[in-house]
């Protein structure tokens, strides 16, 4: 007997990695829940975004970059060198609106800046953006220096802290509405299949007529910025800023987006399988937290998570989840394909 089609297209789904990732997800679930009473009331489930939803912004910014076969060490930095260059001008009676749209300046200018030594100097972009990184969070350290800013207006600090819709704050709500603008970018739009192909295999994409070049500057650019707003919306949320803003952050951003499914080789990946991924590592936190697991062995198990969505493409596991891992190893043979 023929099985219906609609039946073949869930079950091939749930082969993918998507699929994979979200029975991943459900695990983590069932066991929060099991593990802790608190876990599944509405408090707990916005928290649970509020507290990591700047990293969540970042991630779906960082993965054009990682689809486009590049890499974007600085963004932890830049969002420490916008909220920190908000909190100096705030304190030093620059008005609070003007702060927000020099700082969004501030982060379109850092990811040109590293556009231009990609693009037209032809440096690869770890080396580039390790660079930035250790120069913007030098920046940002140079502004506030030892000292912590405060004191912002109260309109600033509900942005971050207070509910807009419900007990909703806007941080969020910008974070769904940024999440479907690039899945429609990336997934559905010429936009999208250029960053694709480029990711694919560059020198194909040129000879197609792509201008790669303006392409991973626009990418770059859109990736600082994005950092700069969740700076801002950090820096709203916590009340204050200090140096050390954001410190690490790209450990778990870059982890997120590859465990994603996204190939670190380029030209991999979807959208959907990123926002699973953020689900993932928001509710792993979020289990650790409440049981009173430190902050240094989380960031061990997410360093580990980081280790495995690396190493997976390459390991025997390919044979028990076909779909999942064939559209990787296509990637690494650099014969990839937008999903």
């Amino acid at each position: 007997m023929t099985e219906p089609a609609g039946f073949r297209a869930m079950l091939r789904r749930m082969q993918s990695w998507e699929g994979f990732l979200l029975a991943v997800l459900l695990f983590i679930v069932l066991v929060n829940s099991a593990a802790t009473p608190h876990y599944l009331t509405v408090g707990n489930q916005i928290n649970l975004f509020v507290l990591s939803i700047e990293k969540a912004m970042v991630a779906l910014a960082m993965t054009f970059v990682i689809v486009n076969a590049e890499i974007d060490l600085s963004v932890g930095s830049m969002m420490g060198l916008s909220a920190c260059a908000f909190g100096w001008m705030v304190n030093n009676g620059v008005d609070a609106a003007l702060a927000i749209l020099i700082c969004l300046a501030v982060g379109a200018a850092g990811g040109a800046f590293n556009a231009l030594f990609i693009v037209r100097f032809g440096l690869p972009s770890l080396v580039v953006t390790l660079a930035t990184l250790i120069g913007f969070r030098g920046l940002a350290r140079v502004l506030v220096e030892d000292r912590g800013y405060g004191g912002f207006p109260d309109w600033f600090n509900a942005l971050g802290q207070q509910g807009l819709v419900g007990r909703v704050p806007l941080s969020v709500i910008v974070f769904f509405g940024l999440f479907a603008l690039c899945y429609v970018i990336l997934q559905h739009s010429g936009f999208g299949r250029k960053t694709y192909a480029i990711g694919t295999n560059r020198a194909v994409a040129e000879y197609a007529g792509i201008d790669t070049g303006r392409h991973k500057t626009l990418i770059f650019v859109a990736s600082g910025f994005v950092a700069a707003v969740a700076g801002l919306f950090f820096a709203a949320r916590v009340g204050a800023v200090r140096g050390d803003v954001a410190f690490g952050f790209e450990l778990d951003i870059i982890t997120i987006v590859l465990l994603g499914g996204v190939s670190i080789f380029g030209g991999v990946g979807s959208m959907v399988g990123v926002f699973l991924s953020i689900l993932i590592v928001l509710n792993l936190r979020n289990g650790m937290a409440l049981q009173n697991i430190t902050g240094h062995i989380q960031t061990g198990v997410i360093g580990a998570l980081l280790i495995a969505s690396v190493i997976a493409p390459r390991v025997r596991l390919a044979a028990l989840f076909p779909r999942a891992y064939g559209a990787r190893s296509r990637a690494a043979s650099g014969a990839g394909r937008a999903p």
